[in-house]
This record gives structure tokens, C-alpha cells and sequence, in this order.
């Protein structure tokens, strides 16, 4: 009788100090939680709306010499669109934002298999797919009761080209300059543990633009909202437009680092499957994730 008495108090302290526990790591990730929401929402910039020429604007731009920027042919259509104003997010979601989130709705920690894994470091852009972008907007939505969401691609462009100027790159002044105001090679290598100058580098590491924002189309490729066309901007609606109704791939702006001066455009659309599957690769079946990046845009006040 004793020696039950005795294993019945045992259990009933064991089964106490896994609840004090399970408490205590809730209490932690309720409080990472609010520390998140908080900081994203310190992030947020206002960008005014207005009206701009969206597309690869060299042939009005003097600069250009009325030649075009971009070797791509699906933004030489130049359109108008207007746009409310809406506020988008400073800085691209990191590796430590994105593992709050998980932690949050019970998923595991993204990336955590090689070769993705080596990319990983708490202060550089979280690698996703396009479905993990909206899914971690989605949830700030949820979280905040506001309108949390992926960029619309025609927001992307506004933002990156400082409301819609003539700035091939959203640097602080228009120009690539590696080493002044863009990562360099050796920057990207030391950011991750891959020692890859493909690598993301450490956000916000060099002056933003002139709205306030970070590495726009310079630290990986950025998902976007919309479905891939690569005829819209014919049939393009000017006001708030959105995309195709349906599609295959989803745009993703931006371009790849350690390439040429013109794969980093603000005027680029690049594209891929939303799960980054590949198809007719006899390698690969998917694409790495680590590349794709995203930030979101808050269509409200925070």
C-alpha cells in the first residue's frame, strides 16, 4: 500500500512539472508571439497611392537613351496603374520571424534538411515556398484582425521604384553600387553557413530605398500575390490590380544574386510553380527554397 501511495506521488509530480513546463514554453511562444506582431508592425511603411507607368519603363526614361532595361519581354507593355495607399513591410520575413510562426500553429521548423539547412541564420531571409509566404501573412491576419497579405505585383514594383519613379533598382538612389549600398559576394558568403555568395544576405544590411525599404528585389527572389501571365499587362485593369483570376505559377520579383546587374530590376517578372516543383528535370524534382524570399503589405493602418 505504501509503495503504491509512494509511485502514485511520484507520477503526480512528474505529471505537475511537465504542466509548470508545458505552461511556462506556452507562456514563452504567447510572448515571442506579441514581440513579432509588435516588431512587424514597427516595420510597416506607409506608401502613398498614386498613379505610375508600370512595366520596363527605359524607352521614357532620359537615362536610358529610349532603350529598354530588361532583356524579358513580358513588361515591355507600359500601363497605368493606381494604386490606394497601403504599407508594406521595411525588412523581408527572417529565419527567426518565420520560426515564431511555426512554433505558433504546431508546424516544424522550415528547412532543416541539407542543402536548404546551410542557408539558414536567424537574421536572413526566411527560404519558402509560395504557399509557406501566404500562409505566414495569413496568419498575422488572423492574429491582428487586419489585412495582412503578399504584395499585389503592381504594389511590389510601386514600392521598390519609391512610388513609381524611374528606379531600375531600389537602392537608396536608383544604382547598383556592391559594397556601398548592395551586398557583396563576400557579404553573402559569410551570412549563412553554405559560404555561398548565392546566399540571401543579412537583412537590412545596407541603406533602404527612399521610402524606407530594405533590399526590394536584391536579397532573392520576393512571392508576390499574383498568378503569372505573361501577357497581363496587355488586359491589366489600372485601378488595384491583382493578377489573372487563375494559373500555374505565381511571380516572384526580384532576381537571382550572383548574377548580372539586370537580373536584380525593379521591372523583372520572374515566375514559378508555388510549390517550387519542377517539372521534366531529371535531377531535381523541386526548385531550393532558400532563394525565395517574401515580405507582406498591410492594405490598412497597423
Amino acid at each position: 500500500m505504501l509503495r503504491s501511495r509512494t509511485v502514485f506521488i511520484s507520477l503526480l509530480a512528474l505529471s505537475m512539472t511537465a504542466c509548470n513546463g508545458s505552461q511556462a514554453d506556452s507562456g514563452e511562444n504567447s510572448q515571442a508571439v506579441k514581440d513579432l506582431i509588435q516588431k512587424t508592425k514597427d516595420n510597416m511603411i506607409l506608401v502613398e497611392g498614386g498613379s505610375f507607368q508600370m512595366g520596363d519603363f527605359g524607352p521614357i526614361d532620359p537615362k536610358a537613351n529610349g532603350l529598354p532595361y530588361s532583356f524579358y519581354d513580358d513588361n515591355k507593355v507600359l500601363h497605368k496603374a493606381n494604386l490606394d495607399n497601403f504599407f508594406i513591410s521595411s525588412r523581408q520575413v527572417s529565419y527567426s520571424d518565420y520560426d515564431v510562426f511555426t512554433k505558433a500553429v504546431g508546424k516544424t521548423k522550415i528547412n532543416t534538411e541539407i542543402p536548404n539547412s546551410k542557408y539558414r541564420a536567424p537574421n536572413v531571409p526566411a527560404g519558402v515556398n509560395w504557399h509557406q509566404a501566404n500562409d505566414y501573412c495569413h496568419w498575422l491576419a488572423q492574429e491582428t484582425d487586419k489585412p495582412f497579405a503578399l504584395p499585389t505585383e503592381a504594389q511590389w514594383e510601386y514600392a521598390a521604384r519609391d512610388r513609381g519613379k524611374f528606379m531600375p533598382f531600389s537602392t537608396n538612389d536608383g544604382t547598383l553600387k556592391p559594397g556601398v549600398n548592395h551586398s557583396t559576394r563576400e557579404d553573402r558568403k559569410q551570412a549563412t553557413p553554405a559560404n555561398d555568395s548565392l546566399s540571401p544576405s543579412t537583412i537590412a544590411s545596407y541603406p533602404p530605398n527612399p521610402l524606407g525599404i530594405y533590399q526590394m528585389g536584391l536579397n532573392g527572389f520576393e512571392w508576390v500575390h499574383d498568378w503569372y501571365s505573361p501577357d497581363y499587362y496587355k488586359n491589366s485593369p489600372e485601378n488595384n490590380p491583382t493578377g489573372p483570376e487563375n494559373g500555374e505559377e505565381k511571380i516572384r520579383r526580384g532576381g537571382e544574386l550572383a548574377g548580372e546587374d539586370r537580373d536584380l530590376l525593379t521591372v523583372n517578372r520572374r515566375h514559378a510553380k508555388p510549390d517550387l516543383s519542377l517539372e521534366n528535370n531529371p535531377i531535381l524534382s523541386n526548385e531550393p527554397s532558400y532563394p525565395n524570399t517574401f515580405r507582406c503589405v498591410l492594405n490598412d493602418n497597423p
